[in-house]
C-alpha cells in the first residue's frame, strides 16, 4: 500500500485542457507526495441534455468526435483494469493534442499500440457494453464539483478528512517544477475554504502544448 496521498483525477480524452492539467499534475507528482488515480469522465454525457444550448460546431464535434475514444478508455478500463488507464491517456493526448492527430480512430489505433493494448478494443468505437460504467465514473466525478463545470474533475483528502474536490485549474502552459508545486498547494488552499466557488481570468490564448 502507498503511503502518498491519493489524487484522483477524472478526463475525457477529447479536451486539450484536461491534458494541460494532467500534464501539471504528474509535474506536482514529481515533487509533492501524491499518487494520482486517472477515471473517465466524459463530455458527452455531460452536455447530452443541454444539446440545444450549444453552438452548432460544437455540438457536431460531440457528436462525431466525443463518443469514440472515451468508449474505447472505458473499455480497457473494464478489460485490463484501472492501471492501464495513465499510460493510455498519456499515448492519447500526446497523439490528439500534441501531435495534432485529432480524435481520430486512426490515433486511437495508434495510441493503443504505443502502450501494447490489443487493437480489438476498437471495436467498442461506435457502442461498447461498458456505457453503464462509463456514466457511473462520469457521474462519480461530476457530481464532486456540479454540472456547471466541465473536465478535469480533481478530489484530494484535505487534511481534516473531507474530501477537496474542484473543476481545473485550467492553465496553459502546464507548469514544471517547483512552480507546479506553488499552483498545487495553492489550488488547495483556496479549494479547502469552506464556501469558495470561483477564481477566473480572461483566457487571451489557446492551449500552449509546446512544452509537452
Amino acid at each position: 500500500m502507498s503511503d502518498k496521498t491519493p489524487v484522483d483525477f477524472w478526463f475525457d480524452p477529447l479536451c486539450p485542457w484536461a491534458w494541460m492539467t494532467s500534464r501539471w499534475v504528474l509535474e506536482v507528482e514529481k515533487v509533492r507526495d501524491i499518487e494520482v488515480r486517472w477515471h473517465v469522465m466524459s463530455l458527452a454525457v455531460l452536455n447530452e441534455n443541454r444539446l440545444d444550448e450549444l453552438p452548432e460546431e460544437y455540438r457536431e464535434m460531440l457528436a462525431t468526435k466525443a463518443w469514440g475514444p472515451v468508449r474505447v478508455v472505458i473499455a480497457a478500463q473494464q478489460e485490463h483494469g484501472e492501471a492501464v488507464l495513465g499510460d493510455l491517456y498519456t499515448a492519447l493526448g500526446t497523439r490528439i493534442h500534441n501531435r495534432g492527430e485529432g480524435p481520430e480512430k486512426s490515433a486511437v489505433a495508434a495510441a493503443l499500440k504505443d502502450v501494447g493494448l490489443p487493437e480489438s478494443l476498437l471495436d467498442h468505437w461506435d457502442s461498447t457494453p461498458y456505457e453503464s460504467e462509463l456514466r457511473a465514473s462520469h457521474k462519480e466525478g461530476i457530481e464532486k464539483v456540479g454540472q456547471d463545470v466541465g473536465t478535469p474533475v480533481i478530489a484530494v483528502p484535505g487534511p481534516d478528512g473531507e474530501e477537496i474536490a474542484f473543476f481545473g485549474p485550467v492553465v496553459t502552459p502546464a507548469p514544471q517544477g517547483e512552480a507546479a508545486a506553488r499552483l498545487w498547494d495553492g489550488t488547495l488552499a483556496v479549494a479547502s475554504v469552506p464556501g469558495f466557488y470561483e477564481i477566473k481570468r480572461s483566457r487571451t490564448k489557446g492551449p500552449d502544448f509546446s512544452n509537452l
